[in-house]
């Protein structure tokens, strides 16, 4: 995977994504590995590389755009019918399933504060820098 990623012009697996942070898992995947590798495999040499590099909250940032972006192309939606409260739920959901052990209570407090106070309609964060997401899960690492 990493020979790929270096192949392609990349130093580093989240070099990589980052450059693409709109792209699932599974697309990032598709791109370095039709065949061979999968999404599972990609979250998990990004985790390596957020660990050794202190990074692993704009990881987790990023892996809310991720969902977001599949989830809701359109953004957030303006009002939480049933059909968009399962799409809001589905990407909190899968967002919570991608999160590192060490950021699980603050993945669920981001979520439930985005429940509470839904940021404006149409709200799509185009990458892990967006000012919402950093209010929400402001960077601690040293």
């Amino acid at each position: 995977m990493y020979e790929r990623v270096r192949e392609r012009g990349y130093d580093s697996l989240t070099a990589f994504a980052e450059a693409r942070p709109t792209a699932s898992l599974v697309a990032l995947a598709e791109e370095l590995g039709p065949d061979d590798i999968a999404g599972v495999q990609v979250f998990s040499g990004l985790v390596a590389e957020a660990e050794r590099n202190h990074q692993v909250t704009r990881l987790v940032r990023g892996q809310l755009v991720r969902e977001l972006c599949t989830c809701l192309p359109n953004g957030w939606p303006a009002v939480l019918d049933d059909a968009n409260r399962f799409k809001v739920a589905k990407a909190l959901g899968l967002w919570s399933s991608f999160t590192p052990t060490t950021h699980e209570e603050r993945v669920r407090r981001a979520g439930d504060a985005l429940l509470a106070t839904p940021p404006p309609p149409g709200w799509r964060p185009l990458g892990p820098d967006d000012e919402l997401l950093r209010t929400l899960l402001p960077d601690e690492e040293a």
